[in-house]
């Protein structure tokens, strides 16, 4: 019986990370780690009866450990306590869905202690891919793809090891805004932004969607899991989300995932790589779909998939800076403290002002995000 750790139970990967557990009854839950969602943890904890559980906060913790005296599950925070849930013994592999570079040090922590990582915090490699991919390969450990596109390409490679990649096809949505131009974006309010026309996801990814932020972070991954140029890596969008992204190779040949929108049919191939168990929920039909769109990326309009590939191609701490100015801006958008635009001004004047580091250790990143928050706090 596989056992595993997840990072972030509460969030949208989480829940969906335990669905698929639910349904086919062959796996252990050994630890859950959250924020603050003390309700949805306790009642995960004592369905899964995990033997380690970690919230946030020393405080949080005091108060899970009383909902829980009745029970044999220890309780830690922090830090440190998601560093344990990483790094449990009896863990097979480890479901890092924290949102933010919050994840970059249990996933090295998780490396190290040799659990194969199933990855849906892209934060950790847009930072730290040039630390974690070589880790990896010096440790053994697999790093399996949970975002539904990365998922796809990785899908889309199996049979071809030794066939060298072309292109990746990375499709994108286009979100609710697709089509529009800038001027139709000055009013936007937190609840245009969340209304996604296929996916349901988090609110912050769902924001970063709908400015096709999540896409150039997207890309940036991309680069470091599957070990190409950017040059390689095409953005399509397809608004009808049913070729998740697709592999093209030398000889011409496209090979291609698709599926519904649905994420726990990635989450799943992860957890059970290379089986493919029945997964319920509706399956494709593409009679009922009939037809298949793709568009290029209007990079005026959403300009932080340009900057995305701006941070990229300038390497460093530069897509740290991207990274973090934008979780910052975020979640200043959806508090209501600036305007929807903004997130993209505020990603570029951050990018602007980050001092260059070639190759940042943890701690350079770590600062590097610290000073772009600085300087958020001091100009916003």
């Amino acid at each position: 019986m596989k056992k595993i750790s997840v990072l972030g139970s509460t969030g949208s990967i989480g829940t969906q990370t335990l669905d698929v557990v639910r349904e086919h009854g062959d796996m252990q839950i050994v630890a859950l780690s959250c924020g603050r969602n003390l309700t949805l943890i306790e009642k995960q904890a004592r369905e899964f009866k995990p033997s380690f559980v970690s919230v946030g906060s020393k405080e949080d913790a005091t108060q899970l450990r009383t909902m829980l005296a009745d029970t044999d599950i220890e309780v830690g925070y922090g830090m440190d306590g998601l560093i344990r849930c990483a790094t449990m013994d009896t863990a097979d592999i480890v479901v890092t869905a924290i949102v933010g570079m919050l994840g970059i040090r249990p996933t090295i922590a998780a490396i190290k202690a040799k659990k194969d990582i199933a990855l849906a915090n892209k934060e950790t490699l847009v930072t730290a891919g040039h630390i974690i991919m070589p880790l990896a390969k010096e440790y053994g450990v697999s790093i399996l793809p949970v975002d539904s596109e990365h998922s796809a390409i990785f899908q889309s490679l199996q049979g071809n090891v030794n066939n060298p990649i072309r292109r990746i096809l990375l499709t994108a949505s286009g979100g609710p805004f697709r089509g529009k131009k800038l001027s139709e974006l000055e009013n936007i309010q937190v609840e245009d932004a969340l209304k996604h026309p296929n996916w349901a996801m988090g609110r912050k990814i769902t924001i970063d969607s709908s400015t096709m932020v999540n896409k150039g972070l997207e890309v940036i991954e991309a680069k470091w899991l599957f070990n190409v140029d950017l040059s390689q890596i095409q953005v399509v969008v397809h608004p009808q989300s049913v070729i998740h992204s697709a592999v093209e190779y030398n000889d011409g040949a496209v090979i291609a995932q698709l599926g519904t929108p649905d994420m726990r049919l990635p989450i799943q191939y992860a957890l059970y790589y290379p089986d493919r168990p029945v997964l319920s929920g509706e399956k494709l039909d593409l009679f009922k779909i009939k037809n298949l769109t793709f568009e290029e990326p209007d990079l005026d309009t959403f300009k932080g998939l340009a900057l995305a590939k701006k941070a990229a191609n300038a390497g460093g701490n530069i897509p740290t800076a991207f990274n973090a100015a934008n979780e910052k801006a975020v979640a200043m958008f959806l508090d209501r403290r600036i305007r929807y635009l903004e997130i993209i001004d505020i990603i570029e004047a951050c990018m602007d002002n980050a001092t260059f580091i070639k190759d940042p250790s943890v701690d350079e990143i770590l600062e590097t995000e610290q000073c772009a928050y600085d300087y958020i706090s001091k100009r916003w």
